[in-house]
């Protein structure tokens, strides 16, 4: 097996080339911190008062684009690494106007959340950018509602998009009804609800991930969830927030990677060390369960509220299913590595209702269906998803990740079961997320 990283002008190409003998992959692996609860970890910390430190905090390029911006506004930040970060919290409502413009870099979460902390600050002016990517994103499904408590925010296209100006207001508290499922939009809101007048209560067609509001609750935020009506409340102004201990268990969505690399290649078994195991971000269990996956928890136990778990996973054989509904936003982000496993899956897939994918780092839809279809998938592109014919033989070809983290680590993960070589074009995508994917790669392959 050849696990090649080469370097090209201002990119780099990841080459796979699986033996004719075929591999197995077998050990154990320790994944990255999750990045959700890195990014809020951060921030959090950053807002409130006294020292905040932070144990496996996820390394990859969108939590040093958040820290960055932090800094920029008060808070002192140790050097980032996995071992402990710690944070000298300025409290909050105290974030300081910056003299130069904030840079999300590609983090999507980093610029959204933070945007409800900015709009909250009265008499304080901020600008706020991202790359190409980031700049391309939407950015109306946080500021809309933000408006509507009043908030001051201005950007390209109607308010739409970065770079976005912000004049920090007081704002007041609102009920919204969330068209969509998505973490991003009640985080910033709850975020600024902190300092808004009165209630904040953010109410959602489908459960989002609730890493927000297990932290908040940590930090000593009024705080009350209703998952009945799935919604979540946040009281204003009712005091500060107080520095923590944070243990960041390990992303479950990286884990996601060697869950399918093991379910497909034969002879394959894996144990995945410190997962986290948060129900509102397990549905790509739930859905490898329904394939026939055979995949076992071990070792649960919760650390610093949030539930972990070992994955030991074997090889065997999948079947076809039916994905959409409310499981979509408990899983969205691992659609591209789910396409991947239902093309060694008997019989045929289908993804709907995630139309959401379409506005990430790139079109995730229309490249997890044109990428995969060079390698001989049999994948057609629906409006909110993909269906996915199993069963199919896969060549090693030229592709490329569109600078997306996501589809580049799981156009590798294909290739381990294709014949021939797979050149995947600016494949250092990988390293927002997960910094050593490569070499993990490597140190599995049998």
């Amino acid at each position: 097996m050849v696990v090649l990283l080469k370097n090209t002008s201002s990119h780099q190409d990841l080459i796979v080339t699986p033996p004719t003998e075929g591999i197995s992959l077998h050990g154990s692996v320790k994944i990255p911190g999750d990045k959700s609860i890195s990014h809020r970890a951060l921030m959090l910390g950053s807002i409130a008062q006294g020292k905040t430190t932070i144990q496996g905090l996820l390394l990859g390029e969108d939590p040093h684009s958040t820290a960055a911006c932090f800094r920029m506004m008060g808070a002192t930040i140790s050097e980032l690494n996995d071992t402990e970060v710690s944070i000298e919290g300025i409290g909050l409502g105290n974030l300081r106007e910056p003299k130069g413009v904030l840079n999300a870099g590609n983090s999507g979460t980093t610029l959204r959340l933070m945007l409800g902390l900015l709009a909250s600050h009265g008499d304080r002016f901020f600008t706020v950018t991202g790359d190409d990517s980031l700049r391309s994103r939407p950015m109306s499904r946080v500021v809309k509602p933000l408006a509507q408590m009043g908030a001051t925010i201005w950007g390209r296209e109607d308010n739409a998009f970065a770079p976005l100006a912000i004049r920090g207001r007081q704002l007041q508290g609102i009920h919204y009804h969330s068209p969509i499922a998505s973490a991003q939009v009640k985080s910033c809101l709850l975020l600024a609800g902190l300092s808004a007048q009165g209630k904040t209560t953010i109410t959602e067609p489908a459960l989002s991930r609730d890493h927000s509001e297990r932290m908040l609750k940590a930090f000593g935020a009024e705080l009350s969830v209703d998952r009945e009506t799935n919604s979540v409340t946040v009281v204003g102004r009712s005091g500060s927030l107080q520095g923590q201990n944070i243990i960041v268990p390990g992303d479950i969505s990286s884990a996601a990677f060697w869950l399918v690399a093991a379910a497909i290649v034969p002879g394959s078994e894996l144990l995945i060390e410190n997962v986290g195991v948060n129900p509102t971000r397990t549905g790509i269990l739930e859905v490898l369960a329904m394939m026939g996956a055979d995949i076992v928890q071990e070792n649960e136990r919760l650390v610093t509220g949030e539930p972990v778990a070992d994955l030991r996973v074997r090889y065997g054989k999948l079947k076809g299913c039916a994905i959409a509904g409310d499981i979509i936003p408990r899983l969205i982000d691992e659609i591209p590595i789910l396409a991947v496993a239902a093309m060694f899956a008997e019989g045929t897939t289908t993804i709907k209702d995630a139309a959401e994918l379409r506005v990430k780092e790139s079109d995730r839809l229309a490249v997890t269906a044109s990428e995969l279809n060079r390698m001989g998938a049999k994948i057609t592109e629906l409006p909110d998803g993909l269906e996915i014919t199993g069963g199919v033989t896969l060549t090693g070809c030229e592709t490329d990740s569109y600078t997306d983290h996501r589809i580049a680590m799981s156009l590798a993960i294909a290739a381990l079961a294709a014949k021939g070589t797979t050149t995947i074009h600016r494949a250092e995508a990988a390293a927002v997320s997960y910094p050593n994917f490569v070499s993990t790669l490597e140190k599995i392959i049998q």
